[in-house]
């Protein structure tokens, strides 16, 4: 029998490439998985071209509603960030395509499942760690760590020539001056220009770069106001003036109503939010991280309904999650999100982390009120029936003194103030 080989495929030049040269190497049969994870419009006609470049069978799994639920909330709950800017768009992705791509594996009766990262990058590193926990019984197969595939094709223009050669439908043009990566969370743009850490990417010159934001320079001049509702640490609904035009124009359905709240689901949170935060400018970050095969890459990111999710998640947070919880909880994020990002999502670690944040969530439920304007999410208010703030105990006015007796803090400084003192004897610190 043939050997059967699932590959990832999107159908430009490099995966079109790869399924045919695939099927030429190994005398296979190619199984094309495409993973809709929120690429829109680049998902017409993928099927058809699929099927036209060789491969035995060509399937997109919807997979938006699964990535919004079972992915994004998950770590949002986490507040998770990686090395303080990044919110970890492409890396949250790749988990949830790596699953998708292993049931229609098992599905197909494939042998194999084979990708088309290269070895300098991280994507190599997620999708192999994630089927290793899924089926470690699957071979991996990665072209471009395989020298014979880098010697047949060690640039693009003789990609270009061999899909002209084996009749492969794809458009040959001339290389873009920065690559794009499209989810339902953000779009991430490398490469190129982009590989000058000097380069302007937020100039004029760059406006048509951007696909899910305008430039907050071009946003509107005039403040938007959003309200979420929160339930254990997720976004459940959403409260806007113009919110029933904007589900019938984006084709969001409602799940509900509560109290003065339209209630969606995940997916829908997600296409609002991204909607509402691009006409504002907001989400759009310059950066250059560590990637965890060890170099440094400089990547601009879109994550226009991430970025409001995660400042209204720990707005909520502020008011109903204890000191110390809040604490060990920020403790922990840098470890969360570098498994993220480093392709340790299945790992038994995450999920003892994930227990522990979702634990923490438990009544982490209320509202916030945000202002958006130009770029920027601002806090407008927030209000909770867990609230743990008081302010019989918070005012500044007099008359509260049974809720909090200032001369209580006078004993309270002197102890935590004996250690430093000991600490300034011993070195002879005294006048």
């Amino acid at each position: 029998m043939a050997k059967k080989i699932v590959v990832a495929y999107s159908g430009g030049l490099d995966t079109s490439v790869l399924l045919t040269w695939l099927k030429d190497h190994y005398q296979a049969e190619v199984y094309a998985y495409c993973a809709d994870v929120g690429q829109a419009e680049e998902l017409d006609g993928l099927e058809e071209k699929a099927l036209n470049t060789g491969a035995a069978h060509c399937k997109i799994g919807d997979l938006r509603a699964e990535f919004a639920a079972d992915y994004i909330y998950p770590m949002m709950r986490a507040n998770a960030i990686y090395e303080g800017q990044y919110l970890l768009g492409t890396s949250i992705a790749r988990p949830c395509i790596s699953k998708g791509m292993v049931d229609y594996a098992r599905e197909v009766g494939a042998d194999a499942i084979a990708h088309g990262a290269t070895g300098k990058g991280n994507d190599q590193v997620r999708f192999e760690l994630s089927v290793a926990s899924l089926a470690p019984d699957m071979e991996m197969i990665a072209p471009w760590r395989m020298q014979v595939f880098r010697d047949q094709f060690p640039g693009r223009a003789e990609m270009i020539d061999y899909a002209a050669a084996e009749n492969i439908p794809v458009q040959a043009s001339a290389k873009k001056s920065y690559s794009m990566d499209r989810n339902l969370l953000h779009i991430s743009f490398e490469s190129g220009v982009l590989e000058d850490p000097w380069f302007d990417a937020t100039g004029v010159d760059s406006r048509d770069m951007y696909v899910l934001s305008v430039s907050p320079e071009e946003a509107p001049d005039t403040p938007e106001y959003l309200q979420l509702l929160f339930e254990k640490g997720d976004c459940i609904g959403l409260q806007h003036a113009e919110l029933d035009k904007i589900l019938c124009d984006l084709e969001v359905a409602a799940t509900g109503t509560q109290d003065s709240y339209t209630l969606l689901d995940p997916l829908g949170v997600m296409l609002v939010l991204n909607f509402l935060a691009g006409r504002n400018g907001i989400g759009r970050v310059d950066i250059v991280e560590n990637r965890f095969v060890g170099m440094k890459s400089r990547g601009v990111y879109e994550t226009p309904g991430g970025t409001i999710l995660f400042h209204a998640h720990r707005d909520i947070e502020s008011l109903t999650l204890d000191r110390e919880v809040t604490s060990l909880k920020d403790s922990l994020v840098p470890k969360y999100a570098e498994l993220v990002y480093n392709g340790f999502w299945f790992a038994p670690e995450r999920d003892a982390l994930q227990t522990m944040i979702d634990a923490s969530q438990e009544r982490v439920s209320g509202e916030v009120r945000l202002k958006l304007y130009k770029g920027q999410t601002l806090a407008a208010g927030r209000r909770s029936p867990n609230s743990l703030y008081s302010e019989e105990v918070a005012t500044m006015e007099g008359g509260q003194e049974e809720a909090y007796n200032q001369d209580d803090a006078s004993g309270f400084i002197r102890l935590n103030a004996l250690r430093l003192k000991t600490t300034a004897q011993r070195d002879n610190r005294t006048s």
